[in-house]
């Protein structure tokens, strides 16, 4: 690791090991971009952590030259609460998939945005469970059908950017693997952001799900699906904007012909307190079938959770002063057991 104050570049973040994805996995050009992204921000590899779960996204602190653990399945948030909480000095990521984060860690990652700990959560989702070879996962739509599900899925998919804007995470964006530079964007603002970041990144899996966000990555269709949601602009989309987002009077948004619109085109305020209109924006699109959101849907300031524990307990030992353990345990209702 690099410990003086020299300008580090992608190299002095890329670890020795063999990168063990399958050729053309969308993890490599979200690894390149995340090791390119911190030589630039200026961030150190010896206070930086990643932390995973497991599944082919939590290779990835196996990857960067920097300090990692590889936790357990779907624990990682709840890992890296814990060590945001001890060491504040340090940058802690959370690298999870749509399987990981969303099914049995659903719980954790949760509580860790709610809580707004300081942390920066990168979930890739190419909605299949890919380390197991082929499931189906949250993130699957209704009705996919893969090696657990042959006759269609019954489950309504999760929208993680509508979950995580449901208990109100303070920094929300959606990117794309293969697009570099709004790939930046989006984790760039997450790094910088103090408190609970979250980044969903739409990751392909060529073997077990191939092509599924091909409406926003195909050339001939891009243009036409992707909504780029840039702060204090109007909402419209399609190669010479030609359609228009807007706001219905039910709280709900819908498309309608930019012409048609006039003043009912939705100007995108990332930065507005109130997560009602970033979460209508999410619900545009349930699957990346179609026109779909992609960007920063919400960045606001709030308090930091790590921050206020640590007064509690700076307060605490200045009212009370110092405690012992031994003490705390052989206080109140105790009780002796005999062999």
């Amino acid at each position: 690791m690099t410990t003086n104050d020299a300008k580090l570049t992608k190299k002095d973040f890329t670890s020795d090991r063999e990168v063990r994805w399958c050729p053309g996995c969308g993890d490599y050009a979200i690894l390149a971009t995340v090791q390119t992204l911190l030589a630039d921000a200026g961030a150190r590899p010896e206070s930086t952590v990643f932390v995973s779960g497991i599944g082919c996204s939590s290779r990835f602190p196996y990857y960067m030259d920097t300090y990692g653990i590889h936790s357990i399945h779907g624990r990682a948030p709840a890992v890296a609460t814990g060590l945001a909480i001890a060491r504040p000095d340090l940058d802690v990521w959370v690298i999870t998939g749509d399987g990981d984060g969303l099914s049995i860690g659903g719980n954790h990652l949760m509580h860790a945005l709610r809580r707004n700990v300081n942390l920066n959560i990168l979930l890739f989702n190419n909605e299949i469970y890919g380390l197991t070879k082929g499931q189906y996962s949250p993130t699957s739509p209704l009705g996919s059908k893969h090696k657990s599900t042959p006759m269609g899925s019954l489950d309504r998919s999760i929208n993680p950017v509508s979950l995580a804007l449901g208990v109100e995470a303070t920094y929300v964006a959606r990117s794309i693997d293969t697009d570099r530079q709004h790939l930046t964007e989006a984790i760039s603002g997450a790094y910088e952001h103090r408190g609970a970041s979250f980044v969903e990144i739409y990751q392909n899996c060529n073997v077990f799900n191939d092509g599924a966000f091909m409406a926003l990555k195909a050339p001939d269709q891009k243009e036409h699906n992707q909504i780029r949601l840039r702060q204090g602009e109007p909402i419209t989309f399609g190669p010479d904007n030609e359609r228009a987002v807007v706001a219905e009077p039910d709280g709900s948004m819908s498309f309608m012909d930019t012409r048609e619109a006039g003043d009912r085109v939705v100007v995108h305020d990332a930065h507005r307190e109130e997560p009602t209109t970033a979460f209508a924006l999410s619900r545009l699109s349930h699957n990346p079938t179609g026109p779909t959101p992609i960007g920063i849907f919400r960045d606001v300031e709030r308090p930091v959770y790590d921050d206020m524990l640590r007064d509690q307990v700076q307060e605490a030992v200045d009212t009370k002063g110092e405690g012992q353990l031994t003490d705390l345990l052989s206080s109140g209702n105790v009780w002796d057991v005999e062999d």
